[in-house]
């Protein structure tokens, strides 16, 4: 059974949530501040765990920044009540996989964790896969179905980003913060560009790249019913 880390101080919060999981026939511990945190986390039994932002002793980014540069790679959900792309940005740079802001419902948390735990693996020698698609970052290097497909380097930093993102909607103006972010010149048109000629490369029946009109776009895993 998948076991799973919840650290957050609001003991109401906690309670909701832990029962929720069980419900779902997950296994649960709890930590509510960060020097628990940070010894339950150098166990490796925990698939995966659900963070808040801000702890009485701690915060989020610092302890997973810790967890991560120790080797920890279970998918972390981060939990907060900030909601600005900047925040976001911070959160996803410390390690996060997925991002939940305050308030939220129960159901859309359960249905991330579900999601999260479907997510490519990055397997022992780095790469990063989905079905047919290959990426393995050291080398850059791209293959579908055994064959290669060659991307500029914009065009494989995108992709990478979304992998390592999966089934999160991400706007037109967060990847270009994201992909771009030391590029002052860039703009919203280049990112719509870079994204429409990774897609007619490598995903022209957007099997793997989907837009949500209005919102962004979404490298999804999930099986589409």
């Amino acid at each position: 059974m998948t076991m799973i880390l919840l650290v957050d101080d609001d003991k109401g919060l906690v309670n909701l949530v832990f029962q929720s999981l069980i419900f779902e026939k997950y296994l649960c511990e709890i930590a509510y501040d960060g020097a628990e945190a940070r010894r339950k986390l150098a166990d490796p039994v925990f698939d995966f765990i659900i963070l808040d932002w801000q702890l009485p002793d701690a915060t989020g980014p610092e302890l997973l920044q810790e967890y991560r540069a120790a080797g920890g790679a279970a998918p972390v959900l981060m939990l907060t009540g900030k909601n600005s792309v900047e925040d976001k940005e911070m959160g996803l740079d410390s390690g996060a996989d997925d991002y939940l802001t305050k308030p939220f419902s129960v159901k859309e948390l359960t249905a991330r964790i579900r999601a999260l735990l479907r997510r490519p693996q990055e397997v022992q020698d780095n790469q990063l896969r989905a079905g047919d698609l290959v990426v393995d970052p050291k080398n850059r290097k791209v293959s579908l179905a055994g064959q290669a497909i060659v991307l500029l380097p914009k065009e494989f930093q995108l992709l990478e980003f979304m992998m390592r993102h999966p089934n999160c909607v991400f706007s037109t103006e967060e990847l270009l913060n994201r992909v771009w972010s030391s590029e002052s010149e860039s703009t919203l048109e280049a990112t719509k560009s870079t994204m429409k000629r990774l897609r007619k490369k490598l995903d022209p029946e957007a099997i793997y790249i989907h837009t949500k009109h209005g919102v962004g776009f979404i490298f999804q895993t999930e099986n589409k019913t």
